[in-house]
């Protein structure tokens, strides 16, 4: 698989990668096989980027990850953690459970909100040590939203002197909106942001500045959440968007782009997942798998060639952008 380099610290990414919340019993558990499954069958699809957080599972993510990664060799892929939530122990016996924060997992710890420079040394340190691994390629802080003095005051000198040190290779921001990202790539060097279900066939708000400030200041964008957490995956009635349940309207629009998918003999999900990469700011699309089957139709969809009829189409009827590039199509 195609690889591309994230902003100008020189990591590598595979076009395609795995986002491993799921890993981390997102909604519903999974076993410790099954979640190896699912990174042996990225591995032999040819992903070589993997994405993971204290936050998915409370830790569970980051253990299944490095474990199953450990029959790898580790200048083969690249792989990004997040800071800004550490993880305490609750103490509580028995435990209580971590649905309300979205993962089937006992709350044996809780996340402490912390973007202080010394907060992200000791997540960076927490995660190595639940990762098993020396290393980490990308540190992204995570969902600053609420915190942004102390994110851009503290928590990116930090990511900045670890990145110096050469602890990490390239540093970042991972969130679900554009407009703090955009800052982040305006008023600091970082190399990359993390970009969550703002541009994808149903959200292009990343196009109006993140994108272009991307590529003003010689940045990469990872997008995530291509799916919008699942509507465009399988539009059906009670599918999610932004993980709660779709919008008719969107539930509508969903529906009618997979038909016109259908219609020029693609999929959807071949569709979804081929749009964002078209845009030259972005340098890969994290997709979400909790089970090797999900991962083998992703990797298949991501291969499968979209018809440049569809891409026309769904511009003529106004559901793309005109400014929106479109697999095919040559942009600056």
């Amino acid at each position: 698989m195609a690889r591309r380099t994230l902003g100008s610290g020189g990591v590598e990414v595979s076009e395609l990668s795995l986002g491993a919340a799921g890993l981390g019993n997102l909604y519903t558990p999974i076993t410790d096989a099954e979640a190896a499954a699912a990174v042996d069958a990225a591995w032999d699809a040819g992903l070589r980027y993997f994405d993971t957080a204290p936050h998915y599972g409370i830790g569970l993510s980051e253990r299944r990850l490095g474990e199953a990664l450990r029959a790898h060799p580790r200048e083969a892929y690249a792989l990004s953690t997040k800071a800004g939530r550490l993880l305490e122990e609750t103490g509580e016996e028995p435990p209580g459970d971590d649905l309300a924060q979205g993962f089937a997992v006992p709350a044996t710890h809780r996340r402490v909100w912390d973007f202080s420079a010394d907060g992200i040394r000791r997540s960076l340190e927490a995660s190595l040590t639940r990762l098993g691994l020396d290393r980490v390629d990308i540190v992204y802080l995570h969902d600053p939203d609420d915190h942004a003095e102390q994110a851009f005051k503290e928590g990116y000198p930090a990511l900045e002197r670890l990145r110096s040190e050469g602890v990490v290779g390239a540093i970042g921001a991972g969130m679900n909106q554009t407009a703090m990202l955009t800052r982040f790539l305006r008023d600091t060097d970082v190399d990359a942001v993390l970009c969550a279900g703002r541009y994808t066939l149903l959200d292009q708000s990343a196009l109006a500045e993140l994108l272009p400030a991307a590529q003003e200041h010689g940045k990469a964008v990872v997008i995530g959440g291509v799916f919008n957490s699942g509507l465009l995956a399988d539009p059906r009635p009670g599918a999610t968007y932004d993980y709660t349940t779709a919008p008719g309207a969107l539930l509508d629009r969903a529906r009618h782009l997979k038909a016109m998918a259908e219609r020029h003999g693609t999929t959807l999900r071949a569709a979804a997942l081929a749009f964002p990469l078209a845009h030259p700011a972005v340098a890969t699309v994290l997709v979400g798998a909790r089970s090797d089957r999900e991962v083998r139709d992703a990797a298949a969809q991501f291969a499968a060639a979209v018809p440049g009829d569809f891409w026309q189409e769904a511009r003529a009827e106004g559901l793309l952008p005109a400014g929106a590039p479109v697999p095919g199509e040559e942009h600056a």
